[in-house]
């Protein structure tokens, strides 16, 4: 059971995304719209994140579902998987305004289908099919639908992860939450609240120019929070990325804790309990294998992108296998007994619940998780295709495995080189046991790409 990726004309992993003025223009989300309301007539509910650019996208894409006579939703801004549970709930489909965690200039669409889980591949090229086709037909005046506005959905998903965690199981524990003036502004400081945490916020005001740090959570641009986690005495920070699917930890001395050292954490504390499966990508690190392995649950790789996981994660359980957790090593976390999507919200809470269970801190805990070390590095080009193919050529006598982009592997060493589904250029991790592997690895893919990449020039 494998589920496969299908290469796309214009949707990249996450949806599409694009510069605003340049790839992503009012008339793509005008024809986004009509497209989508051929494909799922019904009731569609729509949202944002705070990028200056939402609006109008929102507005262009709800007037091509209008069209298709389509009953639209608007449900404001809000985190992309509160939207998705909401549609999950309630409506035939959605579709939310947002470039993640792409810079301010970007936007773009995610689409969301009936059960909550992002629009697949073979759906997707039939959407974008539909987008080529000019002829596509507009209801008449008397049968084009209606838009209500909905923002108070929102609360329905903060109550849904809020429920998940009986008991107040954080009472006692300080918590600072950057939701990067991003839509967790409204949420993971009340989700966190509802757990019983005294809760401080960095960048807690919705801005679409991103003031305070850009929208992707990086250990340098969490500076500000780490040091009001230490200036707090706070168990914790958690960040968010620009429509808050994504959660990333600071810990109680201020340190950024790497995404797949969250990954294995949260994966060792839920296999406590339970035996099962957790699925994840091919580019997450073999530290998860690991801590699964000793709790003994197994682990199920899939390609890089959460639809791949979610899809799986639903395979898998439909033939009868206990799906635990999924998710990426980029503080990307699917709870199928929540929901199967990515959740930052899910993840700041179930990092309480963790800590809850222990007298120890988050950083002793990471400390006694298996050491591996991770190497990541991104290489602008536009001939990502190209210079993979050429690798895929030299290292052709290498343990290979083509599941996403080119792995190597080496021993306990592995790395991987994959064109980004969201940018103009490539990606290349490393993971090892030991650090001079590792670096070794890596200099030794960056080197020939270089070669590769100067001869295509």
């Amino acid at each position: 059971m494998a589920v496969k990726k299908i290469q796309k004309r214009l949707f990249g992993t996450n949806g599409v995304r694009g510069i605003v003025g340049k790839e992503i223009t009012p008339e793509l989300a005008l024809n986004i719209g009509q497209a989508l309301g051929t494909m799922r007539p019904g009731n569609i509910a729509v949202g944002r994140d705070t990028r200056t650019t939402g609006p109008v996208l929102t507005n262009a894409l709800t007037a091509g579902l209008l069209v298709k006579g389509c009953e639209v939703i608007d449900c404001g801004v809000l985190p992309t998987p509160a939207l998705q549970y909401i549609v999950k709930e309630h409506y035939d489909g959605g579709a939310i305004i947002t470039a993640s965690h792409n810079p301010p200039k970007y936007n773009g669409v995610k689409i969301i289908e009936p059960d909550g889980t992002e629009m697949g591949d073979e759906e997707t090229i039939r959407l974008e099919k539909l987008l080529s086709n000019q002829s596509v037909l507009v209801k008449p005046w008397d049968q084009v639908g209606t838009e209500v506005a909905a923002p108070h959905l929102v609360d329905e998903y903060i109550h849904a992860v809020a429920g998940r965690f009986p008991g107040k199981p954080g009472r006692g524990m300080t918590v600072v939450v950057d939701p990067g003036s991003g839509p967790a502004c409204q949420t993971t400081p009340a989700i966190l609240q509802a757990l019983g945490c005294r809760v401080l916020t960095i960048n807690g005001i919705m801005d679409g120019t991103f003031p305070g740090r850009l929208p992707e959570p990086s250990a340098e641009g969490l500076k500000g929070l780490a040091a009001l986690v230490l200036a707090a005495h706070a168990a914790f920070g958690v960040a968010h990325d620009g429509d808050a699917d994504r959660a990333v930890f600071i810990d109680e001395n201020g340190d950024f804790v790497e995404e797949n050292h969250e990954f294995a954490l949260i994966a060792q504390y839920i296999c406590k309990n339970k035996k099962g499966t957790i699925v994840t990508p091919v580019s997450t690190s073999q530290i998860v294998e690991m801590v699964a392995d000793a709790a003994g649950c197994s682990v199920q790789y899939t390609p890089i992108g959460s639809i791949y996981v979610a899809r799986t994660m639903r395979e898998l359980m439909a033939a009868g296998k206990n799906v635990l957790l999924g998710g990426e090593g980029n503080g990307s976390l699917i709870f199928p007994n929540h929901q199967f999507c990515r959740d930052g919200g899910m993840t700041a809470a179930t990092m309480v619940s963790l800590l809850a269970t222990t007298d120890q801190s988050l950083s002793s805990l990471i400390g006694q998780l298996p050491r591996r070390y991770m190497i990541k590095e991104k290489i602008p080009t536009a001939h990502g295709s190209n210079l993979i193919e050429q690798l895929n050529k030299r290292y052709a006598q290498e343990s290979i495995d083509a599941t996403d982009g080119l792995k190597i592997r080496r021993q306990n060493t592995w790395a991987l080189i994959r064109m980004s589904g969201t940018e103009p250029l490539i990606r290349i991790m490393v993971d090892a046991d030991e650090s001079t592997a590792g670096l070794a690895l890596f200099q030794e893919i960056k080197k020939s790409a270089s070669e590769i990449l100067e001869n295509i020039l």
